[in-house]
């Protein structure tokens, strides 16, 4: 049988990380097109940051219904986080600018891939990419190299960026109590053993 779980972050009920996540306001807008294999993820960050911010929206899928409308929101400039040739590197937004539509995939690289394949809209967005990038907290995680981060890190790296006068860094809070989480329940051996 089942563990009952959290109807809003999906974690075991005695693993609640409600009470840890903010609620913030930005003035970029955050897509995240999350692949479905990333749903029932243990570590499902891009949760997270959806749950931790007003102006964010997840949506699940490998082919977007309706994706034209998800990228064109009046009074916002989209732009995919995914590198590419193409790719330049996010700055600061200007007063007198648009405001960002940050468009997200969140998956393993080939799934993420494999959604801009699937959706041409997608894959035609002007690309942008972090730079700067701040070491992951993503311990349990076998990273493919040093700046490989989190969906939910990438996130909260983008704002900041884009953002350089508000603080996000309390998205990360539930984050950080997820993975002090599962260290615990797998054991510090464990833990040494398979992670460091």
């Amino acid at each position: 049988m089942s563990r009952a779980r959290c109807d809003r972050c999906h974690r075991p009920q005695e693993h609640c990380l409600c009470a840890l996540i903010p609620r913030l306001d930005s003035r970029t807008r955050v897509l995240i097109l999350q692949h479905p294999s990333e749903v029932n993820h243990a570590l499902n960050t891009a949760r997270l940051a959806a749950l931790g911010l007003s102006n964010a929206q997840l949506v699940v899928g490998e082919v977007f219904e309706g994706l034209a409308d998800l990228l064109n929101v009046p009074g916002y400039q989209a732009r995919l986080l995914f590198p590419g040739e193409e790719a330049v590197a996010l700055t600061a937004q200007t007063s007198d600018s648009l405001p960002t539509l940050l468009v997200v995939p969140d998956g393993t690289w080939r799934k993420a891939r494999k959604l801009l394949h699937l959706n041409p809209l997608l894959a035609a967005l002007p690309r942008v990419t972090l730079e700067n990038m701040p070491s992951s907290r993503y311990r349990l995680r076998k990273a493919p190299g040093p700046d490989a981060l989190s969906t939910l890190e990438a996130i909260t790296h983008a704002l900041h960026t884009l953002e350089p006068d508000r603080s996000f860094a309390a998205l990360l809070r539930p984050f950080e109590a997820l993975i002090e989480g599962q260290i615990a329940a797998m054991g510090e051996d464990t833990f040494r053993r398979n992670h460091r």
